[in-house]
């Protein structure tokens, strides 16, 4: 006999909670039924209700108030900020709900160890959404190196480049602009590569050293006469990287994206509107400035050009990136880390590339492999050291969120929910606890200029 769909709660609707995860139950609502919302942003929340159907009595202003009911559903999707992160969880766990958690787990390491002792107690699944693990790209490349091809793994070296455009939207403007307030860029961001680390070495971290600065953005950079937010007459608005309407009204950096990256006919039709700017008032060009998807969606809760105006008028995502008074995040970042089976690995993240991916190289025994994990190219090329051949895998380009991470965690999530098959699921607290210590250890020691022993935060 088929069975029911699992029913979900969401509590926190944004970008990821509703975008995302949530919409996931109208693409395969034989799979999940999305049966209540949790969001403090009324037109966030009447957008979840309008779109799954729900009855103004399932839709929650808090987490708080969602979970004061008796249990809704069989599982909770969490994707508050980071720092709201450990509370709904674990009390969704004590209520009965297995559980799907945004990374990072928590801000802390106390609240991270708390939630894998909690989904212990309970006997809840914990997911954390560490969805590069499911992306078919990180698939194929744990499966080559489990069959020995290039022998036993030596050194790692791994770039997470973060383009200009992201780094500024996110890290800068949005809401991790201040570690304080949400988390270290190394763990907000890069925890993704610290698992992927983990995974692919298959032992656990024995020491970790780490440098990093803030460098680039500040009022000691900012232009002459620039004011403090970029609708205000920037005398260096045609050349500066970072004029907020830039990305934000005419999307330059996203069509210089799809020029790169994209279809024959979306490359075409990119050349022409960057070449061409007025085509945009006429169709089909006009749909260019129609764009309402991310990292849009997040400025407003009106998208109109009106709504965006207004925006970049009065909130964060209009003003100059170097006149936030309150950013205290690195824009780059190197970490050594030494693991327990020997294994040497050097990370590098920055703020500044021309396109957002990862690059790597792994040494192994018997030969070596390279990547290039880009929206422009997802290429895995295998040396083999004793004959000098090498093989290229041209991997699928996946323009899904994630490389496509994002559906496969929900469907092995949700089955696991069904069916208790456990085993399947790659990213359990449990599992994901390493990781996110990986990055602590780094921030303590960028901040303390020191070499962390991973047997001080166990």
């Amino acid at each position: 006999m088929k069975k029911k769909a699992v029913t979900a709660i969401v509590i926190g609707a944004g970008d990821r909670g509703a975008d995302v995860y949530a919409n996931y139950a109208l693409r395969f609502p034989d799979e999940m039924k999305v049966v209540a919302v949790a969001e403090p942003i009324e037109e966030r929340r009447n957008l979840v209700k309008v779109k799954h159907n729900l009855k103004e009595d399932r839709c929650f202003s808090s987490w708080e108030k969602i979970l004061a009911e008796q249990k809704l559903a069989d599982l909770a999707i969490v994707a508050t900020q980071d720092q709201m992160h450990a509370e709904p969880a674990i009390l969704a766990m004590r209520k009965g709900y297995d559980v799907l958690l945004e990374k990072p787990m928590a801000n802390t390491i106390d609240d991270c160890k708390e939630l894998v002792e909690v989904s212990k107690e309970t006997g809840k699944l914990l997911q954390i959404c560490h969805v590069l693990r499911y992306a078919p790209y990180f698939s194929q490349l744990k499966s080559v190196i489990e069959s020995g091809r290039i022998g036993d793994i030596v050194n790692i070296s791994w770039r997470e480049n973060v383009s200009y455009w992201h780094y500024s939207h996110s890290y800068i403007r949005g809401n991790w602009h201040n570690r304080d307030e949400s988390s270290p860029m190394i763990l907000a961001k890069s925890c993704h590569d610290m698992d992927l680390l983990f995974w692919l070495i298959r032992s656990p971290t024995k020491k970790i050293h780490s440098f990093g600065n803030q460098t680039h953005f500040g009022r000691f950079n900012q232009p002459e006469g620039a004011p403090d937010r970029c609708l205000d007459g920037c005398p260096v608005s045609e050349s500066c990287l970072y004029y907020a309407p830039r990305l934000y009204l005419d999307l330059v950096p996203l069509i210089h994206m799809h020029k790169k990256a994209g279809s024959i006919s979306e490359k075409l039709f990119s050349s022409l509107v960057l070449r061409y700017p007025n085509l945009t008032q006429i169709p089909p060009f006009k749909k260019v400035k129609e764009y309402t998807g991310w990292p849009i969606s997040v400025i407003s809760k009106d998208l109109s050009y009106e709504g965006r105006i207004k925006a970049l008028q009065e909130t964060n995502y209009g003003k100059c990136v170097y006149a936030i008074d309150d950013h205290n995040i690195v824009d780059h970042q190197i970490v050594n880390i030494e693991f327990d089976n020997k294994v040497t690995a050097s990370f590098t993240m920055h703020g500044f590339s021309d396109e957002e991916g990862r690059s790597f190289r792994i040494d192994g025994t018997k030969g070596t492999i390279k990547g290039d994990y880009f929206f422009s190219k997802q290429i895995i090329s295998i040396i083999d050291v004793l004959t000098g051949k090498e093989e290229q895998i041209g991997t699928e380009k996946i323009d899904m969120a994630h490389g496509g991470g994002d559906d496969v965690i929900m469907k092995v999530f949700l089955k696991s929910v069904r069916f208790r098959e456990k085993e399947d699921i790659l990213t359990t607290a449990s599992n994901a606890l390493e990781s996110h210590l990986m990055a602590f250890a780094a921030d303590i020691s960028r901040v303390e200029e020191r070499i962390v022993e991973m047997k001080e935060l166990r």
